[in-house]
């Protein structure tokens, strides 16, 4: 008889989650099952669960793409992790290793790449299929539910930080603080940046000036794109868009100082409106950051385990998952919700 483990399930997008029974898998050649211990919850397990995106999941599926666990059991031929490791499941699941862009270490925008949560199922089961080759290895002074943001918001700002090519010293422009925006901040101060963040929550603001921010600048209530330029002395050098809005992507070219590069890795809806003029006259670069490299994870996960970053977590059940979901929709989760299997029923 088949083992059977807890899953929250997608069954019909933007339904509830079905949480059910579902046979634990068994690893084939190349595999391995990590029995998890914590997952964190992204905005985009949301999308994802509501078919937001071009390229839709096939239904069903298990979300959950900051899966932390032991390695429970190895498929035929795996010998560079063994049983009792602990890894991380993240967004990248796998990829082809043999394209241009593998090969150029850009292994996150292969054709074949695979996502977990996504086109793979993820982290909100008591026990993930991964491919032992892209799965992140966990530090042992990071604790499972510590390390489960980090391997997609915490790899996703710091890849994006470091996309802006800005240097220690130089400004960077936060927009949103949220789960991602506050490990932006702490990932900026380490890498030696001055910080200006920028929200429309107070209670986010003060956050962030207590996470080091240099200075803060309220969009609502201020000219923010002058704000900004008189605050950094025209504009900053890198400018990282985390939020989900529109309005904060208007403004991002505006806070860019010339010269300056805009990363962009919040997916809002609609179309990203670009002031052409100012981009040509003040010689502005715009760049897509998608999560990060094998290699940005082993650096990402090494700041937090020297204890210069850390999430702001709040723990959950598994159980807990559509209420999660409902106050992710609504703005209502300061940073990071992380899954606990300890708890998962109660």
């Amino acid at each position: 008889m088949s083992r059977k483990m807890q899953t929250a399930v997608v069954e019909q997008f933007g339904k509830p989650l079905v949480l059910r029974e579902w046979d634990v898998p068994t690893p084939g050649p190349g595999q391995i099952l990590v029995k998890t211990e914590a997952c964190g919850v992204c905005h985009t397990d949301l999308h994802a669960a509501h078919g937001d995106w071009p390229l839709k999941p096939m239904l069903p599926f298990i979300p959950g793409h900051e899966g932390i666990g032991l390695v429970a059991a190895l498929g035929a031929g795996v010998t560079n992790v063994k049983e009792g490791d602990r890894v991380g499941v993240p967004w990248l699941y796998s990829a082809c290793g043999h394209c241009e862009d593998c090969l150029a270490g850009w292994e996150t925008v292969c054709a074949e790449a695979q996502f977990g949560g996504y086109t793979r199922n993820g982290g909100f089961a008591e026990f993930i299929l991964a491919d032992p080759n892209y799965v992140a290895r966990i530090p042992s002074r990071l604790s499972a539910s510590a390390a489960a943001p980090i391997i997609c918001a915490g790899i996703t700002t710091y890849k994006g930080i470091k996309q802006t090519a800005a240097r220690p010293g130089e400004w960077l422009a936060i927009s949103g603080i949220g789960g991602l925006g506050h490990l932006a901040i702490q990932y900026g101060k380490a890498m030696g940046l001055q910080i200006c963040a920028i929200d429309i929550d107070e209670r986010k603001l003060a956050h962030a000036k207590l996470l080091g921010a240099d200075c803060v600048v309220d969009a609502r209530a201020h000219d923010c794109i002058a704000e900004v330029k008189k605050l950094t002395g025209g504009g900053a050098h890198g400018v990282l868009v985390t939020a989900t809005s529109l309005g904060a992507f208007k403004q991002c070219v505006g806070i860019t100082r010339k010269r300056g590069t805009c990363v962009l890795v919040g997916l809002p809806p609609g179309e990203f409106p670009i002031p052409l003029f100012d981009v040509v006259a003040n010689c502005v670069t715009i760049r897509g950051s998608f999560v990060g490299t094998r290699s940005d994870m082993a650096e990402a996960l090494a700041f937090a385990a020297d204890g210069k970053v850390k999430a702001d977590i709040e723990l959950q059940p598994l159980s807990a998952i559509n209420q999660v979901f409902d106050r992710l929709g609504h703005g209502d989760v300061p940073s990071r919700v992380v899954l606990d299997f300890a708890s998962t029923w109660t």
